[in-house]
């Protein structure tokens, strides 16, 4: 059963048992979008993209209860169910490659403990949980993903939403805010 945003305090222990996961559990230690490492400074929080439209709509359905149900209703109008739908992102195009691409490019490790990647990642340290080793490798992949932003101030004309839709869609889907 889904969970308030009150329940993830500092102490809770969440099982997760989702496609990709059994008895996967975890601990918070945080609380809720508080405590970050202090080089991670993400412009977005997990539910303000789901509201933006992330992922074709599709990335974290199997696993809602895992995350604040505050996220999902304030997003439905951005989440498919049913399947991936470029429609459903903030920008309207495609925006991610298959899993088996991201685990040939190392980008997700085998028997890392976030086998979604980055996002899901995101969304369970954002309620507190922490993981030194991981918090690191992923934090470090977040800043080296500036060099988007750099590429659409270079490029584009402020306010030009049209300029770059693939790379302002990734921005997002990496926390940072697309709208620059």
């Amino acid at each position: 059963m889904p969970h308030n945003l009150q329940w993830y305090q500092p102490g809770r222990l969440i099982t997760v048992n989702d496609k990709m996961q059994t008895n996967y559990t975890y601990r918070l230690t945080s609380a809720p979008g508080l405590d970050f490492a202090p080089e991670f400074k993400p412009e977005l929080s997990p539910a303000h993209m789901l509201c933006l439209g992330v992922f074709e709509g599709h990335y974290l359905n199997d696993c809602r209860e895992e995350f604040p149900a505050e996220w999902f209703l304030q997003a439905s109008e951005k989440l498919s169910p049913k399947g991936p739908d470029e429609t459903k992102n903030c920008f309207g195009v495609k925006s991610r490659q298959p899993r088996s691409q991201w685990l040939s490019r190392g980008w997700i490790l085998p028997f890392d403990p976030d086998p979604r990647g980055w996002f899901q990642w995101y969304c369970r340290y954002w309620p507190g949980r922490r993981s030194p080793e991981t918090d690191t490798r992923q934090i470090k992949r977040w800043a080296a993903f500036t060099r988007h932003r750099a590429q659409v101030l270079k490029n584009c004309h402020p306010g030009d939403l049209t300029c770059r839709p693939r790379q302002r869609q990734a921005l997002l889907q990496w926390a940072y805010n697309p709208f620059i």
